[in-house]
């Protein structure tokens, strides 16, 4: 039998409202956690609703009729959402995420996108700005989006064979309108067009190269997720897990590959192209190895707590200081303590100890 979790709001997810420094000092960019870390990209996720139930995020076992989902009341306004990526963007973040559940979801989101656009970096740069989708909506929304500033977005797409792909999204949707949504997304001039795809053992993983082999050439990147143990409904195993090594070996045997080095430290993918010039892909390798060392990434969630890890049991209410009436340098305070006291490495501890603890889940905080 499943295991019912408690609803996202629960008090048992909140650390609590963070404590505002009386005489602040100004955001200077150069964050730093208690490993050393420099903060640089934000993850804002703008519901936690989604019209998919995949197994490794939403099960429908779970995430019934009967689930309760934030009211809307609860969550970020975009003009909470901007002031707070402003702040953000002053202590030296450089990319912002868009996540959700599904963003596309949430209504008017091309408006944020255009709000968000806005910000400049420490460095005079306009913000990076992207957005993570199922592309269920992709086809109708592309064109708004990219209008409204946004020029990368990365895609989830678990497998090309149609009866696989909707199984796992258990709501029956087709592939054919997710590529189509990828195809609309790069005539509206969206740059950069990622496609995530999370390998489970047993389910998918005789999709890894049909996906290798769909989009190399394309100009599209797909990126090799190892399937994670995120939140406490998705019956993570480690026996579920195909590591990144084997998605390597088979796309190889097919089309050999070569290492690229990392664009940026911390970047989370680590990349490979095709030898034959036709492209590269990346895999994710939260499992097998590691990556807490040059972890730079904080979260946002739908009701403006702050994450800072993927596998947080709690968040830091910073909603509430928003709607307290506290200065952008008093939130801007409270939020360098928040991160000079993380020292968060959840995948480098990851144990039978760690096993237990009731993390949040993606569909809440976002991936």
């Amino acid at each position: 039998m499943t295991e019912r979790i408690i609803p996202i709001a629960d008090a048992r997810y909140n650390a609590g409202t963070p404590s505002v420094p009386e005489n602040p000092a100004p955001a200077t960019g150069r964050l730093a956690d208690a490993h050393g870390r420099m903060l640089r990209d934000l993850r804002i996720s703008v519901t936690d609703r989604c019209n998919f139930r995949c197994s490794y995020c939403m099960p429908p076992a779970v995430f019934d009729s009967n689930f309760q989902f934030l009211p809307h009341s609860s969550l970020l306004t975009f003009e909470e959402i901007e002031r707070m990526a402003r702040i953000f963007a002053a202590h030296g973040v450089e990319k912002i995420r868009i996540t959700g559940g599904e963003p596309l979801l949430r209504r008017n989101i091309e408006a944020l996108i255009g709000m968000l656009a806005q910000i400049r970096t420490t460095a005079d740069r306009p913000l990076e700005i992207t957005l993570t989708t199922n592309a269920s909506l992709l086809e109708r929304k592309a064109a708004a989006l990219a209008d409204a500033g946004l020029r990368r977005v990365t895609v989830s797409l678990d497998a090309l064979d149609d009866a696989v792909f909707r199984a796992m999204n258990s709501a029956d949707f087709p592939v054919a309108d997710v590529l189509a949504g990828i195809d609309a997304a790069a005539a509206a001039g969206l740059r950069s067009i990622k496609v995530n795809m999370v390998v489970k053992r047993g389910v998918n993983d005789g999709q890894i190269v049909p996906m290798a082999r769909h989009f190399r050439g394309s100009g599209h990147i797909v990126r090799f997720i190892e399937f994670m143990d995120v939140g406490a409904s998705n019956g993570w195993r480690l026996d579920d897990v195909v590591p990144s090594a084997e998605v390597i070996a088979r796309i190889s045997e097919h089309f050999p590959l070569e290492p690229v080095a990392a664009q940026y430290h911390g970047e989370v993918a680590t990349r490979w192209r095709y030898t034959d010039g036709s492209g590269e892909i990346g895999v994710i390798s939260s499992v097998t190895q590691p990556f807490c060392a040059s972890c730079n990434r904080a979260r946002l969630s739908t009701e403006g707590k702050l994450f800072t890890c993927l596998f947080a049991t709690a968040g830091h209410d910073l909603r509430s200081l928003l709607r307290a009436g506290y200065s952008d340098e008093q939130i801007s305070g409270a939020i360098a303590a928040l991160w000079a006291g993380r020292m968060d490495r959840y995948s480098e501890i990851r144990s039978e100890a760690t096993s237990g603890l009731r993390r949040i889940e993606m569909s809440y905080i976002g991936g």
